[in-house]
């Protein structure tokens, strides 16, 4: 079947040698920890050498306004102000201290789906365990229509103890564009407190924080954004700002020399630590900006869309949404039928070296594609034909 079909994907790509993936391996799990053009990665490697050539001189004199220049670079490209984003190692510690910030009540609830990444519900549930708070993971039925139905079916969750609401912009799991915009609006008017799991969103689809108006916002550079791995942020509305406590108590925090923002006080300075790859993502957003990401975007969602059709064809499976660009980016979950996940990861690996996540949400089997710029129709063919081979020959084995 997977031969059947005839191929509208072009047949070269110019950004495959750019990146520092093994050639062997068909990369399709960008979204796990992405990857980094050459490009970038000697950027980082060069703010590394900088600083082992004069440690002093880079961390002592130098970084407070080498990281205004990446925080400035990172404001632009999310459109907010450079004042109202500090650099993170990851989402998840930033969301820990954030946890940590939080004032609530018993009784006081926290409205999630369950859709959510495993690390942030284990944060809150750790949160709401300590605190006697309740943390909610709505149930979001698989398949979703249309943003307006997951907006009326998720708002029934909310009730008058709900005091946040922590979502996915784009989740880990599903792979689906939640509609944060207007959940972010509808929070404002009820005064619920709104926190965005932006992990999987910027350099994936465009993200504008003035328009979506969260109250906080974290995402990853080193994912969609191709910048190196441990860079992140988290952006805070300024009234959000003066209760948000350092995780790290360290020398910001009631600063001998404090700069214009107690925000970036606390939570940039943690005492010696490498920052070189916080100081590498204006060179990330300058690859992009330099290589027309948007056109990368569109050619890779088509990709996408076209490989998740062939692979539906194989399964017989229905879609878990609908096509476009309402609820996909670059990356899409698709239902297999009922096997032995392990074994088949395990051969889509050694027999087609194939990197590609299969995994069970809520006890359904799952594959996730992502495609990024330098994917290739090779790679997808890899996919496409393994999984012909491979399907009936697992299912067999049940």
């Amino acid at each position: 079947m997977v031969q059947e079909v005839k191929r509208s994907l072009p047949m070269k790509n110019r950004f495959r040698d750019q990146f520092l993936l093994d050639p062997k391996i068909h990369f399709l799990n960008h979204g796990s920890f992405g990857a980094c053009p050459r490009p970038v990665f000697e950027t980082l490697i060069e703010w590394q050498q900088q600083i082992e050539r004069q440690p002093v001189e880079v961390l002592d004199r130098k970084i407070r306004s080498a990281m205004q220049t990446a925080r400035s670079a990172l404001a632009v490209y999310l459109n907010c102000a450079a004042e109202d984003v500090v650099y993170f190692q990851n989402p998840t510690t930033a969301v820990n201290m954030v946890m940590r910030s939080l004032s609530l009540n018993h009784g006081d609830e926290i409205l999630s789906t369950n859709h959510e990444y495993g690390a942030m519900d284990r944060t809150w549930r750790f949160y709401a365990k300590n605190m006697g708070v309740r943390y909610i993971n709505h149930p979001m039925e698989i398949p979703v229509t249309s943003h307006q139905a997951f907006i009326d079916t998720f708002w029934q969750g909310v009730n008058e103890r709900t005091r946040v609401i922590f979502l996915s912009h784009i989740t880990s799991q599903t792979a689906l564009i939640f509609p944060v915009t207007e959940i972010c609006r509808m929070a404002r008017e009820a005064g619920i407190l709104t926190i965005i799991d932006g992990a999987h969103a910027p350099g994936q689809v465009p993200v504008d924080l003035t328009a979506i108006k969260p109250d906080l916002y974290t995402g990853a550079c080193h994912k969609w954004m191709c910048a190196p791995k441990g860079s992140a942020f988290l952006y805070a509305d300024q009234e959000v700002q003066q209760w948000l406590e350092p995780l790290v108590v360290s020398w910001g925090y009631q600063a001998e020399q404090p700069s214009d923002s107690r925000y970036i006080d606390y939570h940039e300075w943690q005492g010696t630590r490498d920052m070189s790859a916080f100081l590498s993502v204006p060179a990330a957003i300058d690859y992009q900006r330099c290589n027309d990401w948007e056109q990368v975007r569109t050619d890779c969602h088509a990709m996408l869309i076209e490989t998740r059709n062939r692979l539906h064809q194989l399964t017989g499976l229905p879609k878990i949404c609908p096509d476009g660009t309402e609820w996909l980016g670059q990356m899409a979950a698709v239902p297999l039928p009922e096997m032995d996940l392990s074994h088949l990861m395990t051969r889509l690996y050694q027999e087609y070296r194939i990197e590609v996540p299969v995994y069970r949400w809520f006890g359904r089997p799952f594959l996730r594609v992502s495609i990024q710029a330098y994917n290739t129709p090779k790679d997808l063919e890899a996919l496409e034909e393994a999984m012909a081979a491979l399907l009936p020959q697992e299912f067999d084995r049940r």
